[in-house]
This record gives C-alpha cells, structure tokens and sequence, in this order.
C-alpha cells in the first residue's frame, strides 16, 4: 500500500468540515449553554472530546484492512439490532422530548441508529459482493424490520437515510430494475401512512405545501429569517440573532440556518461546495476499489453520508418538510460524529488499497 495511494485530498475536507463545525458549535452555543449550564464551552467541550475521539477512530481504520470487516458483518448486524431494541427497555433507553433514540452508557448517551447506518453498509456489501439468487426477500425482510425499529423510536428521517443507502448497494451489486419498481409503490404508500398516523408529520407536511400557520410552521419562519438576515455576504461570524433561543435545534439539525445567516450565501455555497467535493471523491474510491466488496462499502458510506446531507441541507433551505436530521460533521452530536470519522477512515483504507488513486 503506497502513500502515494493515500486520499489526501478527501482527509483536507474532512478535516476542514469538522474543524469548522467546532468553530460554529462554539459559535452557536455559548449563549445557551451559558444559560443552560453556567458555563458559555459546555458544548464544545463536549464536542472536542468527540471530535478528538473520531479522528483517533479515523486513524485506526485509516490502517486496519477493510476486508476484515467482512467476516465481522454478521457480528455487527446482530449487534446493531440488539442496540435498537434497548433503546425501548427501560434502564438502558434515554427518552428526550417525546423519542427513544438513545441508550445511557452512563458516562455518555449513544444514538444506535447512527451505528446502523455503518454497519448496514458493511452487512450489504459483504452480502452482495456475492452473487446469490433469491435474496431480494431476505433483502426486504431485513430491510422492514430495521425501518420499523427506527421509525418506533420515531425517526423518520433517519429512516429514510437507512432504507435509501440500502436500495443504493442493491442498485451497485446489479439488483434487478423490476424489483425497484416492485419495492416503490411500496415504500409511497408507507410514507404516506407514517405522515398520516403522526399529527406532528401530517402539519409539518401541511405546513410545507401551504405556509401553514404560525403554531405548526415557526421552526421554518426561523428558518427562513436567518437565510434571509444572512443576505449575500452574512452577519458575521459570532453576530447571529437566531441563536440567542429564537432558532430550535440551532446547534444540531438546524445550525445550516445559523451558519448561512453568519457567513451568507457565498459563504454557504462554499461549504455546499465541501460537501460535493466529499460526495465525489467518495465515489472515486468506490469505482477505484480492487475488488467488489471495497466498492459497495465504499458506494454505502458515501451514500449514507450524501444522501444525510442532501435531505437536511434541503430542510433548512425549505425545499423538503422539515425534519431532524444532523448535518455531517458541522452538528453537535457524538454518536454521528465518531461514526461519520469511522467512515472516512474506512474510505481511506479502501483508498490505499485501490489501483487507479
């Protein structure tokens, strides 16, 4: 494995993105957590400490050979849906503001379904890089019952994220087209019946279509008025108004707004820009990979990472319903941190053992 294999290039955005949303984190925080906490670096402390902890996981997984994860695919499967069933037993799963999404690990809360989202990559392409015939109901079966363990919690959004970086390793192992046209009317009428069952879903999508009211479509007003304050050229760094408790979730799902009311669309744009430089070079090195394993761990990883930025990039800009996803690696947040860090470590490691980087 040379250096000269190395993806520079991918780790300087990485770096540069997690960096910057420690930045904001501190940036958006302080006043809360000053007011919360007593202490204006709560936030970021915490953030650090994880942001330090994802690029050690970056490192290791940087050197350890990605084809050992094949054998432990099985393992981690089984592992990632016993931590989405303990998030509904009591003592072990943490319920915050009307969701079970985490387990106490007493000296920190974990988000399974961020797990899941690696680990599904690894399960699917260790399963497909194999050809078998039959498989596209164990797919499905497998498939319904992880989306029912995250929608219970209720998690839409990540559910959504899950069941499309799915469908995206079926299509890259050379799943038949007919069994995409079986599974979509499928899975339309199923999001139509979760909006429906779920008043808090069925306004945010009223809410979208027709502007709603003021009760059902504040977050979005929010929203909007940071974009707008920000203009062309932003505010400046440290001058938003929406953070001082006008924006909900300014520091986790909705800190895109705080971010492009600071630094402006220009400045917006160029971070935009950092993503689809990640996005492409991602699936550089899924084209790139040796062998048939490597390219559909590398094309679900990425997936899950783009297809997560694409859908809150495209709440926050209100060009889809609203809905509380994190952005990668700019929100506060862990779990998604370490486990996005863990990614791109594994996309470096396919990177230095592909032939064409």
């Amino acid at each position: 494995m040379s250096i000269k294999k190395f993806d520079f290039f991918l780790l300087i955005v990485v770096s540069l993105l997690t960096f910057f949303g420690l930045l904001m984190v501190y940036d958006i925080s302080s006043f809360s957590a000053f007011k919360d906490f007593g202490d204006k670096y709560h936030y970021i402390k915490d953030q650090a400490v994880w942001a330090l902890l994802g690029f050690i996981a970056l490192t290791f997984f940087t050197f350890f050979d990605y084809h050992r994860l094949y054998n432990l695919s099985l393992p981690l499967l089984f592992a990632a849906l016993l931590f989405l069933l303990l998030v509904f037993i009591p003592g072990f799963g943490v319920y915050i503001m009307g969701a079970r999404r985490w387990i106490d690990m007493r000296f920190f809360l974990f988000q399974p379904a961020e797990f899941v989202k690696l680990v599904l990559a690894i399960y699917l392409s260790a399963w497909f890089s194999q050809k078998e015939k039959g498989r596209f109901f164990a797919f499905v079966l497998l498939m319904g019952l992880i989306f029912l363990l995250i929608i219970l919690q209720p998690d839409m959004g990540t559910a959504g994220i899950i069941l499309f970086e799915a469908l995206i390793v079926y299509f890259l192992s050379g799943g038949n087209l007919l069994h995409f046209g079986l599974l979509l009317p499928v899975v339309s009428f199923l999001g139509v019946l979760l909006i429906k069952i779920e008043p808090y879903r069925a306004k945010r999508l009223a809410s979208f279509f027709s502007g709603g009211t003021v009760e059902t479509s504040y977050h979005v007003k929010q929203i909007l008025i940071a974009l707008g304050m920000g203009g062309l050229t932003g505010v400046g760094l440290g001058n938003s108004l929406q953070k001082y408790a006008y924006l909900p979730e300014s520091t986790t799902d909705s800190i895109f707004a705080i971010i492009a009311e600071e630094i402006g669309f220009l400045g917006a744009s160029i971070l935009v820009f950092l993503f689809m430089l990640l996005v492409w070079r991602g699936f550089v090195i899924a084209m790139s990979a040796k062998d048939n394993f490597g390219k559909l761990l590398a094309g679900g990883i990425i997936s899950f990472i783009g297809i997560q930025t694409i859908i809150n990039l495209g709440a926050q800009t209100v060009m889809i319903p609203l809905t509380g996803v994190p952005l990668p690696f700019i929100s506060y947040g862990g779990s998604a941190l370490v486990v996005d860090m863990c990614s791109i470590g594994i996309l470096l490691n396919i990177s230095r053992q592909g032939y064409k980087i």
